[in-house]
């Protein structure tokens, strides 16, 4: 079964006004013009004689060039190319260079290249291009076109994440340096563990520098930008609040809550992930009175880290430490049966900076539903092993009740599940997964016997699981430890403040407020990030006296240097707000 295609974006404004309902397209007031389509950025680009043109893997260099060709013949400038590309290393030597951090034969994980962009070229090559100086404009193009430190202005052409996969998947997206697509799996994978890291680093070091940038999602056109206005709107929106673009995929478990709820696609399939707030894949949408454009979370932390973290940033750096996104498995089926690794396996063997400790937050729940959570008290760690290996090698059921406990979940209930725990959300959940930002490395030992959406065998990893299980996670341990137990620790008028208390792993706080009109929060130096999961609609007014609205299952984040913010309650019904949140004794861990 193919994937459906991600909701587009229109790069027009009037699409993305607000409504009482789910918003799919959050956007945030640039501080300045944002244009569409090419012919004013070509003709800023005459203004020079020379420009360079970096980007981001994803981006349709051929479509790009043809438009920039095309504008400067109509106003009768000559303009030559030269792909930056061409001064790469030859394909065999990329792939040799990246063969370490890619895993091996390893269908899913690879570790953290500590390698740069500049390793990708070779330095002869990149000395012997030089500009034509009988042509109105020279431009290099290309990912990593400004290595040549040329003194020229920098435009820098983006693609979003889920647009990238969708390329990805259309086979028309390539690795840095390879000339064919591989399979989407093995593509991710480079990209996640080499590609996308030495990109981040190139973007992170460029964004002081860059003239222009552009978003070039949209097929046959572009919105763009000044690189002063940026940075003006990334400083503003640093003291203020936002809220990323969600996006959807469906998957073998998928239900239809967000579908039936969130105002998506009805023609696909099932939605099984949204995407709430997973910053290394979500993006930013900024807009004017006329056109929206987006632009990547990560200039929003390269630029404003301090200003985003608060205490928080000497820990986690331009890292956003917290995820929240949905599990929807309502009329659709169980997650596989997981845990995740430790800290120190993370490290050794991903690169990963902390590891994906996780929590369940039941958004909605059916009568019936149930979560899979810790281990019943007489587990034998080898019959549970060699179960697992029978029902893969037989294709045979596994009775999993026989080994997980398995309880009941209901609205509004947290279940705590630190790394190593063994754990699945069962059928009729919307979970929202409050968790560390890392959300790829999840050791699956039991899938139902279950192929993927295009019919293939799904990976199991549990030799990885075995050597990360915590076996004392069992019987009354887990009622006791795994079950948060929310405590009142403010109350006024028509409001309270409860705390649902994380497990000793977990470096981040959950706390809940409940409220009829209105409540006053301090972020304490701490990023704050916010789910209404229950009302209707709230607003937030930041001590800047900046303004926005939320609704019910919307996603958003008040920076640490927001300092104080409101929330008016603008239902009908009371609103309960969780807030997430940095431990204050994990900021310099």
């Amino acid at each position: 079964m193919s994937f459906p295609d991600q909701v587009l974006l229109s790069t027009r404004t009037s699409q993305h006004t607000s409504s009482n309902t789910y918003n799919i397209f959050p956007v945030y007031p640039a501080n300045g013009e944002i244009h569409a389509g090419y012919a004013r950025l070509v003709s800023l680009l005459l203004e020079h004689q020379v420009c360079l043109i970096d980007g981001y893997s994803g981006v349709d260099w051929d479509e790009v060039t043809t438009h920039i060709h095309d504008q400067a013949s109509a106003l009768g400038k000559t303009v030559q190319f030269a792909s930056v590309a061409e001064a790469m290393l030859p394909e065999k030597a990329i792939w040799k260079l990246v063969e370490p951090f890619l895993g091996g034969d390893d269908p899913l994980f690879g570790s953290r290249t500590t390698l740069q962009l500049a390793d990708f070229f070779d330095t002869k090559k990149l000395a012997a291009l030089q500009p034509d100086p009988t042509v109105d404009l020279y431009l290099v193009y290309g990912c990593g076109a400004a290595l040549l430190h040329w003194d020229a202005p920098i435009a820098y052409f983006d693609v979003p994440k889920n647009e990238i996969q969708r390329r990805i998947r259309a086979g028309t997206h390539r690795n840095l340096g390879a000339m064919l697509p591989t399979s989407f799996k093995a593509t991710y994978k480079r990209c996640y563990f080499v590609d996308w890291i030495v990109l981040n680093k190139h973007k992170q070091q460029l964004l002081p520098q860059l003239e222009w940038i552009a978003d070039q999602q949209v097929a046959g056109t572009v919105t763009w930008t000044s690189g002063a206005i940026l940075r003006q709107t990334l400083h503003r929106m640093s003291t203020s609040c936002f809220r990323v673009r969600p996006w959807f995929e469906p998957g073998v478990w998928g239900g239809d809550w967000m579908k039936n709820h969130l105002g998506l696609d009805q023609d696909a399939p099932n939605y099984a992930w949204s995407f709430e707030m997973i910053v290394p894949e979500n993006g930013l949408l900024i807009h004017d009175s006329g056109n929206t454009m987006e632009i990547s979370f990560d200039l929003l932390m390269y630029q404003e880290s301090d200003e985003v973290l608060g205490k928080a940033a000497k820990r986690f750096g331009y890292d956003f430490p917290i995820r929240f996104d949905f599990l929807d498995t309502f009329n659709g089926g169980n997650l596989s049966l997981q845990c995740h690794p430790s800290p120190e396996y993370a490290k050794a063997h991903f690169g990963e900076h902390f590891t994906q400790d996780e929590t369940y937050y039941i958004l909605d729940a059916a009568p019936d539903a149930q979560v899979y959570l810790g281990f019943q008290e007489n587990i034998d760690p080898k019959v549970f092993r060699q179960a697992l290996e029978t029902s893969f090698e037989r294709h045979e059921a596994l009775d999993v009740s026989k080994f997980v406990q398995v309880m009941p979940s209901h609205k509004h209930e947290l279940f705590l599940i630190p790394h190593g725990t063994v754990h699945c959300s069962g059928i009729n959940n919307l979970v929202l997964e409050i968790s560390a930002t890392p959300y790829i490395f999840t050791f699956k030992m039991y899938d139902w016997l279950r192929v993927d959406l295009d019919g293939h065998p799904r990976p199991l990893n549990i030799d990885r699981a075995f050597e990360n299980l915590n076996f004392s996670r069992k019987g009354n341990v887990v009622q006791e430890t795994l079950v948060s137990r929310p405590q009142v620790v403010q109350e006024g008028p028509d409001w309270k403040q409860f705390k649902l208390p994380t497990h000793p792993e977990h470096f981040y706080e959950i706390h809940r407020y409940e409220f009829d009109t209105l409540v006053n929060i301090d972020t304490h130096a701490q990023c704050h990030v916010l789910m209404l999961v229950e009302g209707t609609t709230v607003d937030v007014e930041t001590e800047n006296g900046y303004l926005a609205t939320f609704h019910f299952a919307e996603t958003f984040a008040i920076p640490a240097a927001a300092a104080r913010y409101r929330l008016t309650n603008r239902g009908p019904v009371g609103a309960k707000v969780v807030v997430a949140f940095v431990k204050e004794e994990a900021c310099h861990v």
